[in-house]
């Protein structure tokens, strides 16, 4: 939480952020001569972390949100990004016969008569190379298999993830936080994103949000008054359905 809302993304940095801050020493329930967690420390434990437990811990933030009327769930922002995954393309290998990328530009460097090619005659001969094509179909990650090759905003191409945000339009709280492979359209992964919000939603007590359905609402920015996709959330004991929700 503390690299979150600091804008903090590695341990070193919170580590001397929750020893420089005395807000930071307050809300952690640290005096001010006790030491703060070492970086590794933080390391090692968030990697115990599982999955289901950031689930509960957001879910229980979430009902935190709802006791104090921060959520409504009347209106729910959509917005996706693509984020650079924690792993190389230089890991990337042929699906099935396990062959890397630079073991693939060898071979085709001998075939065009190179016996012994450097580094600087392959990455020339990749650059020039016509029809070049890397398709998730044919290649995966070694170390993260998971993710996907994808081309971010900035035109490199990465293997990365798509993660997507539905907010509570009203209030600005974050009702879901999902990640799917990054090779997927808005159109598959909405219908997720919107199910998971609807599921956390029920799980905080707001059991009046029956369904999700998509409105015509279409701006830049994902805040309250601008989302990228907005859909509007059909009610059912409380008030009267929305006019774009349909059962």
């Amino acid at each position: 939480m503390v690299g979150y809302f600091e804008g903090i993304d590695s341990e070193r940095g919170i580590e001397w952020r929750c020893a420089d801050s005395l807000s930071l020493r307050e809300f952690l329930q640290l005096d001010i001569e006790e030491a703060v967690p070492d970086h590794s420390s933080l390391s090692h434990i968030r990697s115990r972390l599982s999955l289901e437990l950031h689930q509960d811990v957001f879910v229980w933030v979430l009902g935190v949100l709802a006791e104090a009327g921060l959520v409504r769930g009347d209106r729910i922002g959509v917005d996706a990004s693509t984020m650079e995954a924690n792993a190389a393309m230089k890991t990337i290998v042929r699906k099935g016969t396990g062959e890397g990328y630079r073991q693939m530009l060898h071979g085709l460097a001998k075939d065009s008569g190179m016996e012994t090619p450097t580094n600087e005659d392959l990455s020339r001969m990749d650059r020039k190379r016509k029809g070049k094509k890397l398709s998730n179909k044919d290649w995966e990650s070694s170390s993260d298999p998971d993710a996907k090759i994808a081309r971010m905003k900035d035109g490199r191409t990465r293997l990365a993830y798509k993660p997507e945000h539905a907010v509570d339009l009203d209030s600005g709280a974050v009702v879901a936080a999902e990640i799917h492979p990054a090779d997927e359209g808005d159109t598959n992964t909405l219908g997720k994103t919107l199910k998971a919000a609807g599921a956390n939603l029920s799980r905080v007590g707001m059991g009046h949000v029956r369904t999700i359905r998509p409105s015509l609402s279409r701006t830049r920015d994902i805040t309250p008054e601008r989302c990228s996709r907005s859909w509007t959330a059909a009610r059912g004991s409380r008030g009267s359905p929305s006019r774009n929700a349909r059962d």
